[in-house]
């Protein structure tokens, strides 16, 4: 039975824990705030209740497996999860209304076919084919695998763009997702929809590979779902289910260093303060980083040619800003659990959100879930509103007028989705990326985006091993990079690495 020292309570790190765990280690967490979840947090008040951190599930499948691998109750007795219908619904700058059911490509073709004429369901639907050859391609070695030596061979786009024929030249490919919309779905709302994809994981459409196409495959493939009680239910359900395999936590605890002996992790030093004891120095046979390691340690942790972090000088990725409005009067009946209303001028949000500066216009998302814990009773309604925005830094977030003249743009967006929302508006909340940094620790607020093949492997993810033995990486800034599903799995690879060391091929 070895002692592992498990660095932060983010969904990575307790899912590894957790696996751990039954893999008979002694594991303890240590997390520098007050509770765990990571960025799966909760703002309650006046009765009304809002997810701060992502509001659908997608991929369920890593945690049911997470709950079958360490428990006799399996997922759906811990937590209540149901397939939100429709899966979404979009609003386009033109009048367009379309609803796209759950998990039915046949649905959504006949949806986009309806709304936006015909022929536009069958190009999306040949779109989702090839997205699902970029999927087939890439899955494995991409979200169920250690990161390979060879890592480059993910540097070459999985998606099989469409050649486009010109007079005596070579064949045009699409490289990008911004490529993709314009000359493969050929309309304005459909390459709408796919860029809405990219931006909502924090992704450029215009540098994004087009490989990116598995991101709405996998959505519209395998389902949205929403967890009664939010997304912090079910970080909840994980830490009980750490506890009930005797995962000890200790939280108010900040590791500031790796410790290091013989040339291995040794264990963790844990800041002056009441968690440390009589000792900063937890011994500990493996360290499992659920945080950037830059600081923890002295030495490079990367081999030569191996995939690296950003830059220390890099420009932070972008993060969220989110109002959280308490309604007076009840959900209608059929509302769409998700609406999103794009921008009309795409092109000039995503050069706003990736130099620096506030959109104008933004693509808002408008979250009504039909819960009943969200909200004091039926006469009322919690509705959230998210756009894409740049980070901490470039834009300061702490200005208070800032924060409600951009609060003001999103409410008005969002109108668009909830009729008679400034006059069933009782109170607003505000989270911006300062506030993100300021409760997870990311720099600038950033969400990590998933990793994706092609672009040269730009938007890969370090491996989940380093060069110090015994210390290795879990979550959004390790492989497989961000993302709730994401997460899982990255904690479901270090899980595997350290039980089976050098022969583990990947998850099953």
């Amino acid at each position: 039975m070895a002692r592992i020292a498990v660095i932060g309570a983010g969904m990575g790190a307790m899912v590894a824990a957790a696996r751990l765990a039954v893999a008979g280690h002694r594991v303890t967490v240590y997390e520098r705030s007050a509770t765990y979840g990571g960025a799966l947090g909760r703002l309650e008040r006046d009765g009304f209740a809002y997810d701060t951190g992502p509001g659908l599930l997608h991929l369920p499948a890593v945690y049911r497996d997470l709950f079958l691998k360490t428990g006799k109750q399996p997922l759906e007795e811990c937590v209540r999860m149901t397939q939100v219908d429709p899966a979404s619904r979009h609003l386009f700058p033109d009048g367009t209304d379309v609803a796209l059911p759950n998990a039915s490509r046949a649905g959504v073709v006949a949806a986009l076919d309806a709304a936006l004429g015909a022929g536009a369901g069958e190009r999306w639907g040949d779109f989702l084919g090839r997205a699902r050859d970029a999927w087939d391609r890439s899955r494995r070695p991409l979200l169920e695998e250690p990161l390979r030596a060879d890592w480059q061979v993910l540097g070459r786009d999985p998606y099989p763009a469409v050649p486009r024929r010109r007079l005596l030249r070579a064949p045009l490919l699409a490289g990008t997702v911004a490529e993709v919309g314009a000359r493969e779905l050929a309309d304005p709302r459909l390459a709408a929809l796919l860029e809405g994809y990219a931006l909502a994981y924090g992704l450029d459409p215009r540098h994004t590979p087009a490989g990116a196409a598995l991101l709405p495959y996998m959505e519209q493939t395998f389902g949205s779902w929403y967890v009664r009680g939010g997304m912090r239910a079910l970080a909840h359900a994980v830490y009980e289910r750490c506890l009930a395999r005797r995962v000890e936590f200790v939280f108010h605890a900040d590791v500031v260093r790796v410790v290091e002996k013989d040339g291995r992790a040794a264990g963790v030093e844990l800041a002056p303060g009441p968690s440390a004891g009589g000792s900063a120095v937890v011994a500990a046979d493996h360290v499992v980083a659920g945080t950037a390691p830059a600081g923890l340690v002295d030495r490079d942790l990367w081999p030569a040619g191996g995939v690296r972090p950003p830059a220390a000088g890099a420009p932070p990725v972008p993060g969220r800003f989110s109002v959280l409005l308490a309604l007076r009067g009840g959900r209608p009946d059929g509302t769409a659990h998700r609406t999103v209303v794009h921008s009309p001028v795409g092109g000039a949000e995503a050069d706003a959100v990736f130099s620096g500066r506030t959109a104008e216009r933004p693509t808002v998302t408008v979250l009504r879930p039909d819960d009943p814990t969200t909200r004091p009773d039926d006469g009322h309604e919690a509705v959230t509103v998210t756009a894409t925005v740049a980070p901490q830094g470039p834009v300061d977030w702490t200005d208070a007028g800032l924060r409600e003249r951009y609060a003001d743009v999103l409410v008005a967006v969002a109108g668009a989705a909830v009729p008679g929302l400034r006059e069933r508006l009782l109170r607003r909340e505000i989270l911006t990326p300062a506030d993100t940094a300021n409760r997870t620790g990311a720099r600038g607020g950033s969400v990590p985006a998933p990793s994706l093949a092609g672009a040269g492997g730009r938007l890969l993810r370090p491996a989940n091993t380093t060069l110090l033995p015994g210390l290795h990486l879990v979550g959004g800034e390790a492989h497989p990079g961000g993302g709730l599903a994401h997460a899982g799995m990255s904690g479901t690879l270090v899980a595997g690495l350290i039980v089976e060391g050098a022969d583990f091929r990947g998850s099953r």
